[in-house]
């Protein structure tokens, strides 16, 4: 049985469809959730987070399950990277001493002790996007959504980003994310969920999609996105 579950699930605006009868159980530790653009996948994904209300189906969680989130464009508060994470950890209601030495030790993790004290908004796109992380990683969310974490950030930053996402898995947080990049949900995922036009063709693990799909959808998707 999946720890989430969607049932029927669908999403329309304006009268058009965006997501169409999505009926699946997520179980994975790390799921990725993948397709050409204009999929739905970012859609799905806020879906599942619970940002957007779906027109019709609905949404099957643990009572106690934990999520946080992280977005493509990190949106940072006009203070320093570890006021950021303090905020955080302040919102959830842990002691004012406690939220700073979470916020070090989660500032540590991501490699960026030395970028503390500077204006989170004056740092780099991936700067900011692991302190976005960082600041996901410190509430320990048994579910982490991630929204193209690397869509806009270079090679290094991506691979940093990455290693981050592993470590946050390794701690036991089960992630969901979309992803543009094939390579990337080869070397993440678990499991992967193939959309398109906002119905889910095919889910199954990463070894047998991305060697074997089952679906004549899938198998020209890897082809075309494959260099």
């Amino acid at each position: 049985m999946g720890w989430l579950q969607l049932h029927q699930l669908g999403l329309s605006e304006k009268n058009v469809a965006i997501i169409v009868e999505v009926t699946l159980k997520v179980g994975a530790g790390r799921t990725a959730i993948i397709g050409p653009n204009g999929a739905g996948k970012s859609t799905l994904l806020r879906l599942m987070h619970g940002l957007l209300r779906p027109s019709s189906g609905h949404l099957d969680w643990p009572q106690t399950l934990t999520q946080g989130m992280v977005f493509q464009r990190p949106v940072m508060l006009r203070t320093t990277a570890l006021a950021n994470i303090e905020y955080a950890l302040k919102l959830r209601g842990f002691a004012a001493a406690e939220c700073h030495q979470r916020a070090l030790d989660a500032l540590a993790r991501v490699g960026l002790t030395g970028i503390a004290a500077r204006q989170a908004r004056c740092l780099s796109g991936g700067e900011q996007q692991r302190v976005a992380l960082a600041r996901a990683w410190a509430l320990e969310p048994q579910v982490l959504f991630l929204d193209e974490p690397t869509a806009s950030l270079d090679p290094g930053s991506s691979r940093e980003v990455e290693r981050i996402i592993h470590e946050i898995a390794a701690g036991g947080t089960r992630i969901v994310m979309t992803t543009h990049n094939l390579g990337q949900a080869r070397r993440i995922a678990e499991e992967v969920i193939y959309l398109e036009g906002g119905r889910v063709v095919e889910q199954t693990p990463a070894d047998a999609f991305f060697c074997q799909p089952r679906t004549t959808a899938a198998r020209n998707f890897i082809q075309e996105e494959t260099p």
